[in-house]
């Protein structure tokens, strides 16, 4: 009896060990050869400790025991987490898996989720410790902790910190991370210039579950003016208990003075009320460039009660293009899209936003079906927002880069609780 059980566990060892072939005599899938890759190229940014995934997965003996769950995520398509139609536009940060690779996946977990050979194993990935884009050259935090009490309904706060520059800065990469993620819904960081009349505050980089930092290519960089404060805007959401959070950026400057700008601009959508019950309300809006530019990114924006949403791209002469849609929208994941090549966008041309709400009782993450619901910035609220980069060259006076956009109306006052 000793015999046989000491045979059988080394079996199974050896099951784990090597690929076992089918009946067809071909081999499966191992994890050393073929899983280890994808969750390298398409997981393991976020599925490593210290980042947003609840399990780590750079070893196949952290993996191994959620095998199961993960064929189960990529059959369904839930992870990693995608949302753009594929039919619409090309995007460089697309981690999204292909038809083969999510067949891949799921043949390994069927014929037993084996290691291989460890040789086969590809060299880890050198993460940074706490950073995505690498060792920054300069770190900026809160000036000390801030303590979030376990209860209530917070308004956004505010936290300036100075950077000390006595020259321009140009920032190819940034990345905020907060201190604490349980209670950080969304942090933005700006720039606020000493001269507003000549730089205007500017989105700098941001986080939400599911972004990614601020990633410029060679030849494009974004300008933090000397003298600068960098304001971080929080919005902390309490759940239950006290946290403290001591929120950070970290900035990679440009290696050679950028030929082109990159520079954000907001689009919001103010004017809509979202009635009760409804289940498909449409919301539309406008941003009006005044120059040309070269798009680099889009990024929707909505709260819980988001459906859908699609961007357009209007000419001067009134032909659309649709550059993004995003079929079934998830305010879990915050994702900004880049497309693989920027879009030239000439003087005069639109982008025209479309989205839908579901107000109804059948959306689960309805915090109240039975309220009119208007723009405001608590989570149980609602917005229609889109962030976009452009880029111009050097030099260009980026407050004419708007033209024209819908404006928040000035009765506007903040809605503390729900209605």
């Amino acid at each position: 009896m000793m015999v046989s059980r000491f045979i059988s566990v080394i079996a199974l060892t050896a099951g784990a060990m090597f690929a076992a072939e089918n009946t067809s005599g071909a081999k499966s899938p191992t994890f050393a050869k073929d899983v280890a890759p994808l969750l390298q190229a398409k997981c393991q940014s976020c599925h490593r400790p210290g980042e947003a995934a609840p399990m780590s997965f750079l070893t196949y003996e952290q993996t191994r025991p959620w095998a199961k769950a993960i064929k189960q995520a990529v059959l369904q398509r839930k992870m990693p987490p995608w949302h753009a139609d594929p039919h619409y536009g090309n995007f460089r940060n697309d981690r999204s898996l292909t038809q083969r690779e999510i067949d891949t996946i799921a043949s390994w977990v069927d014929a037993g989720a084996a290691l291989g050979d460890p040789k086969d194993m590809p060299p880890p990935v050198a993460f940074v410790d706490g950073w995505t884009i690498g060792k920054p050259d300069v770190e900026f935090a809160m000036p000390e902790p801030f303590n979030v009490p376990a209860e209530g309904i917070m308004d956004y706060k505010h936290f300036t910190v100075k950077t000390g520059f006595t020259e321009d800065k140009w920032v190819q990469l940034a990345e905020v991370r907060p201190g604490n993620r349980a209670i950080v819904h969304h942090v933005i960081a700006f720039t606020r210039p000493p001269n507003l009349m000549k730089n205007p505050v500017e989105y700098l980089a941001g986080y939400a579950p599911g972004s990614v930092p601020v990633q410029l290519e060679p030849g494009r960089a974004k300008l933090v003016p000397a003298g600068s404060d960098i304001v971080f805007e929080l919005h902390y959401t309490p759940n239950g208990k006290a946290f403290a959070d001591q929120t950070r950026i970290g900035l990679i400057f440009a290696k050679e003075p950028p030929k082109e700008r990159a520079f954000t601009v907001v689009l919001n959508g103010y004017k809509f009320a979202i009635p009760p019950g409804d289940a498909n309300h449409k919301v539309e809006t406008d941003l009006e460039f005044g120059m040309d530019v070269k798009l680099l990114s889009l990024m929707p924006h909505m709260h819980l009660r988001g459906k859908d949403y699609a961007i357009d791209l209007i000419s001067p002469e009134g032909k659309a293009e649709r550059l993004l849609n995003v079929p079934n929208y998830s305010f879990a994941w915050q994702t900004m899209y880049y497309p693989k090549n920027e879009i030239a966008v000439s003087k005069g041309s639109r982008i025209h936003v479309i989205a839908h709400y579901d107000n109804s009782a059948n959306n689960k993450f309805n915090p109240n079906p039975n309220e009119t619901v208007r723009w405001g910035e608590q989570s149980f609220h609602e917005m229609l927002g889109e962030i976009t980069d452009v880029a111009v060259p050097v030099g260009t006076d980026v407050r004419k880069i708007v033209a024209a956009q819908e404006k928040k109306p000035a009765n506007w006052t903040k809605q503390a609780k729900v209605e």
